[in-house]
């Protein structure tokens, strides 16, 4: 049992955890930037999309644990539209936002008021492919979030966050999660067998941090609200997805895509249901015992 109090039994369990599984392909097929700047089109489009975000609390307990001020040094890795972002600069926070999605930075940018402009500083990366060393970055930022980003989806790019941090770091991601029918549908078809997803890599950067002595704020967010989509904007999402899952042609998986959708759509629309449960967790790096 003292294994389990170990580094390395958590980063073992969380890389056997999805190795030869779906959830590896999942995150095969979020892994690109071409995915996130499809999809960019159908962010912040419903108010309890926007809720589902929870940015007053986990503002609140970024205060409470001393990582929020004026002045400080923020990292946001995989920052999307940017709403996170938004609210740390408009507490007076110096923020930078990466994403290597050019759809996701340009729906943010389009959302930076003129008077934070001067506060936050886009990038353009990927994390993956990003040399924090070369950069400049190793506890250069007081406080670095990863938010439901892929970015962070290994042992080694989670590690590789938290040497960027001088005082915190903030995560998030789903704890439990039930796929859209659409999706689920899809893999069936495409993939010949039912999806078996469980993306719940959140808890097991949880369970590393305590055994290596850092013990987080944690919190649990019931989430929920439909997106309605066009059938074209989804068939370019899903085709996107499958052609980086599979490795197949565009024009093998296009048309069973474009069928599918055209015969669920009502009023040339698709509605999806994102359901689930995101956990939050927020840690000092200098609290080592």
């Amino acid at each position: 049992m003292d294994n389990m109090f170990t580094e390395q039994f958590w980063m073992d369990a969380w890389v056997n955890d999805v190795a030869g599984k779906d959830t590896l392909a999942v995150h095969k097929g979020y892994s690109t930037a071409q995915f996130w700047d499809k999809a960019s089109v159908t962010y912040n489009t419903n108010k309890n999309e926007i809720k589902s975000r929870r940015t007053t609390r986990a503002l609140a307990t970024l205060r409470e644990k001393g990582l929020l001020f004026k002045g400080m040094r923020v990292l946001d890795i995989g920052c999307g539209t940017g709403m996170m972002a938004l609210a740390l600069a408009q507490e007076g926070a110096l923020v930078t936002a990466m994403d290597f999605s050019s759809g996701m930075l340009d729906r943010f940018k389009a959302d930076i008021p003129k008077a934070l402009n001067s506060k936050i500083t886009l990038v353009q990366q990927d994390w993956h492919q990003l040399d924090i060393r070369q950069k400049g970055w190793e506890k250069a930022f007081d406080l670095v979030l990863a938010f439901m980003s892929p970015a962070v989806a290994s042992p080694e790019a989670f590690s590789r966050m938290i040497q960027c941090a001088a005082k915190g770091c903030a995560i998030r991601g789903w704890a439990a999660r039930r796929q859209p029918e659409i999706f689920k549908d899809l893999w069936q078809m495409i993939m010949k067998h039912p999806l078996d997803d469980k993306p719940q890599s959140i808890l097991y950067k949880i369970n590393l941090l305590f055994s290596m002595g850092l013990y987080p704020d944690i919190y649990f967010d019931v989430v929920e609200w439909d997106q309605m989509v066009s059938v074209e904007t989804e068939t370019e999402n899903q085709v996107s997805f499958f052609t980086k899952v599979t490795g197949k042609a565009d024009k093998d998986i296009r048309p069973v895509i474009h069928s599918y959708l055209q015969n669920r759509a009502g009023k040339e629309k698709i509605r999806k249901k994102q359901k689930g449960v995101t956990a939050t967790a927020v840690f000092l790096v200098d609290s080592l015992i």
